[in-house]
């Protein structure tokens, strides 16, 4: 198999596109020639990349896997040769967070790198750690801060933050001290793919009790005004509830030690380490040392 980067920038461009003339516009060749060279690629690959459909192009499942491989591999061209050029990085930085983090922990370290590497665009998303670490292992997010421990052998990374996990209750609620004192309580939060639910889920399987209702949210705002509505429980970091308005109007109770703190990682594809990412991972080790 002999694949060229040329053939990959063709490629890539028809899957965006749809279409062989579109392609064919933004990359000003003619289009008989990126047909030829499309069919020289799936010659090579032997698969079809592409379902044809009159005057369309439809990526087939092989399709789809292998434009996550060509824009990867274009991606670490382009920043080889930025690197070899001695050029700050640039470019679009894909990063994902949990919600908490992106709202307590690290609005100033993206502010600091957004200042120092004003050539990268930093784009953020947000959402539970299954759904960030799906993006980072599909390539579209270069790297994401989720729950630990990092389990997956395709990805890398190290912890960054310890959170202190607490359980909250509307303010005339008895004092909880563990999972049956709450036994059978509705409680709210995030979707299953969410690494907080299970571990909150978890602390009631250890004390062999079983939480009521879950009523599943998309905010920890939303959650804490059905909890200070009387409405049932939540689970959260201790630092997000610290910086949210109305965290006087409920009651906080500090995990059982077995559950109370959980680590947040910085995880990245495993040999896919990029200069802007490599940047960020630079000044959040700065930050973290001028913490220490």
């Amino acid at each position: 198999m002999a694949v060229d980067l040329v053939q990959l920038e063709i490629f890539k461009a028809v899957a965006e596109h749809g279409s062989i003339s579109a392609a064919a516009q933004q990359i000003h060749r003619v289009p008989s020639n990126l047909t030829t060279r499309i069919k020289q690629l799936e010659d090579d690959l032997g698969v079809d990349l592409f379902i044809r459909e009159k005057s369309r192009l439809r990526l087939s499942p092989a399709g789809w896997n292998f434009l996550e491989y060509t824009r990867r591999i274009l991606d670490l061209v382009h920043e080889a040769r930025l690197t070899v050029a001695g050029e700050d990085p640039q470019g679009t930085f894909s990063l994902g967070s949990l919600e908490s983090t992106a709202a307590v922990r690290i609005p100033a370290l993206l502010a600091a790198y957004n200042q120092r590497y004003p050539k990268v665009d930093l784009d953020l998303t947000t959402g539970p750690s299954g759904t960030m670490l799906e993006g980072v292992l599909g390539g579209r997010l270069v790297a994401a801060f989720v729950d630990g421990p990092l389990l997956h052998p395709t990805l890398e990374g190290m912890p960054v933050f310890e959170e202190q996990m607490v359980i909250i209750a509307p303010l005339n609620h008895a004092p909880i001290t563990r999972a049956q004192d709450v036994n059978g309580e509705n409680i709210y939060a995030f979707r299953a793919n969410c690494s907080y639910r299970h571990h909150f889920e978890s602390w009631f399987v250890r004390d062999d009790a079983v939480p009521g209702k879950i009523h599943e949210m998309e905010s920890y705002h939303g959650m804490l005004a059905c909890v200070s509505a009387g409405a049932g429980l939540a689970m959260l970091p201790r630092s997000m509830l610290d910086n949210m308005p109305g965290c006087s109007m409920v009651s906080a109770w500090p995990m059982s030690e077995d559950f109370r703190y959980l680590k947040t990682w910085l995880v990245w594809r495993r040999g896919t380490v990029s200069r802007s990412l490599s940047m960020f991972i630079q000044l959040l080790e700065e930050r973290q040392g001028k913490e220490d």
